[in-house]
């Protein structure tokens, strides 16, 4: 079996799997890397997903090309129509309107499994070598390619490795890519709730002394929840009953929604912020989280990591036959771009746009 391909991504998450799919008829021999087993089928009537994703209409037209957003259940996704942002003070409000502004949403609120298992079954139909599950030991370095050496002896290499694989990427420490760590000292405390008055598409977010609390619309009578919160404050969340919890959230949103009632048990997540000194080096290039981290007051981490994949695939795609698609001067192009997107990016609300396509 070959072991030789121009493009090996390592990870298999949302934005390797997309990287993955867009770049599948590219004409380049592609290589996906991904140490835990692909999921199963989801039953359709499944428990709600505490990881829940606000996703542009940028992000969704691009899993759309990638033939994921199809996949999904429209039962299961759900239009952000408004937003409501309310502060401390009394009338400190904001609010934002997709029909005000001539869209017919603002955002698109959609659950990780959901996502992952649509995007596999994209990279499943296309003619791109699975490593999965497997893990990598080693990564060589030479001048025209980089070699993988893989848990079981084998060897991959590549023109580009692409390092899709998280926060703690291995691939951006052996490439030798600085990363500046930041610490928010804050937990993501996530649930999903069913609400007593209806929610009509509307997205609330709460700035508070503690934290900041976010309430996105589900499909029916559902909201999930994301509260940025102080460590040891959120550790006090989790251990709360689930009507103690469900009492906590309906306080803290000022009963906006009524009484609430948990669906899907809490769950929390590390906030960090992470910058990289350079996206791209001469055969690696980074993407999503390995990249950038960001604070979910944004809503913007996942929409940041599908537009670093809509920029690579492009430019490789468009890079002619010609051009070895680990030239550092090519990958530096999309890099240079990546930044300047980055830099953009201010902390505006929860679940907010990002039009990744845009010019920009």
């Amino acid at each position: 079996m070959r072991n030789e391909f121009d493009v090996v991504i390592v990870g298999g998450g949302l934005v390797g799997l997309a990287l993955a799919r867009a770049l599948a008829g590219s004409g380049l021999d592609l290589a996906l890397v991904e140490p835990r087993p692909a999921p199963g089928e989801l039953p359709a009537d499944a428990a709600w997903d505490s990881r829940i994703y606000a996703v542009s209409p940028g992000s969704a037209a691009f899993l759309e090309r990638c033939g994921a957003w199809q996949r999904l259940a429209p039962e299961r996704v759900t239009r952000v129509e408004a937003m409501r942002v309310y502060g401390d003070g009394a009338g400190a409000r904001l609010e934002f309107d997709a029909y005000d502004a001539g869209l017919r949403e603002l955002a698109f609120i959609a659950e990780g499994n959901r996502l992952q298992q649509a995007l596999w079954a994209g990279v499943r139909e296309q003619e791109i070598r699975v490593f999965c599950p497997s893990t990598w030991t080693a990564l060589d370095i030479a001048a025209d390619r980089a070699v993988l050496r893989l848990d079981d002896g084998a060897e991959i290499s590549a023109r580009l490795v692409v390092g899709a694989d998280g926060a703690e990427s291995r691939v951006r420490v052996e490439a030798g890519i600085a990363m500046t760590p930041g610490d928010y000292q804050q937990l993501g405390v996530v649930a999903n709730f069913s609400c007593e008055k209806p929610h009509h598409g509307v997205a609330f977010q709460w700035f508070m002394r503690e934290g900041v609390l976010a309430l996105l619309p589900l499909p029916g009578d559902r909201v999930s929840m994301v509260w940025s919160i102080a460590r040891e404050r959120g550790q006090e969340l989790l251990a709360l009953a689930a009507q103690e919890l469900a009492a906590e959230v309906e306080t803290a949103s000022r009963g906006a929604l009524g009484a609430l009632r948990l669906v899907t048990a809490a769950a929390a997540f590390p906030l960090k912020l992470q910058r990289v000194t350079q996206f791209a080096k001469p055969r690696f290039a980074l993407v999503g989280d390995a990249a950038h981290n960001v604070h979910p007051l944004a809503g913007q981490g996942m929409n940041l990591g599908f537009r670093d994949a809509r920029a690579l695939a492009e430019m490789l795609a468009e890079r002619g036959e010609w051009r070895d698609c680990g030239d550092y001067a090519l990958l530096k192009l999309v890099a240079d771009n990546g930044a300047q997107v980055e830099a953009s990016v201010g902390p505006v609300a929860a679940g907010a746009e990002v039009d990744l396509g845009a010019p920009l």
